[in-house]
């Protein structure tokens, strides 16, 4: 947890204690032709609010030693929050974007952010969704690790062919209750 994103984000009145209602805003260049990635400073929308906040890299963000659940089922309801900032960051981006990510790219994305390269512009901003996370609560590297494999694994599930978008319609889509 990071006291001082808490704080920034108290200060422009943003609730702290849901981070389920929270996602990464896309942010676009001043000819808004272009995505910006998500860097340091990073936007927040909650509700029709928007607010800007600096997180730390993941890796300065770890907290204790915590083993995660298994994962093999559903995620435990104490869990869900962290899904649900991460696939509605996911969602709003495709949104924002009108691109619908295939589930072969959410997969690899997931993948790789177990890795934290920079690559698709999504990627980004769900490493700007994790950030927030775990700013707001404490997550230890066992607990991110598992998190994020789970998630792989539920866009690997909805794969069927190359191409397929099923994860997107059938989880995403909903997440944002688009």
């Amino acid at each position: 947890m990071d006291a001082n994103a808490v704080a920034e984000l108290e200060q422009a009145g943003v609730r702290v204690d849901a981070p389920e209602s929270l996602y990464v805003a896309v942010e676009w260049d001043g000819e808004g032709k272009h995505v910006r990635p998500v860097g340091e400073r990073v936007q927040i929308r909650a509700g029709e609010q928007l607010a800007h906040v600096t997180l730390k890299p993941i890796s300065q963000l770890f907290t204790g030693d915590a083993k995660p659940p298994s994962f093999t089922k559903a995620p435990p309801l104490e869990y869900q929050p962290f899904f649900l900032l991460i696939e509605a960051t996911a969602a709003a981006y495709c949104r924002a974007v009108r691109n619908t990510e295939t589930d072969q790219e959410f997969e690899r994305l997931y993948r790789h952010l177990l890795r934290r390269p920079d690559r698709n512009p999504l990627f980004s901003h769900l490493q700007g969704a994790v950030r927030l996370y775990m700013s707001l609560r404490d997550v230890s590297q066992a607990e991110f690790e598992a998190v994020i494999q789970r998630l792989h694994q539920s866009a690997k599930h909805f794969e069927t062919h190359t191409g397929s978008i099923n994860y997107f319609q059938e989880v995403l889509r909903g997440v944002l209750g688009a």
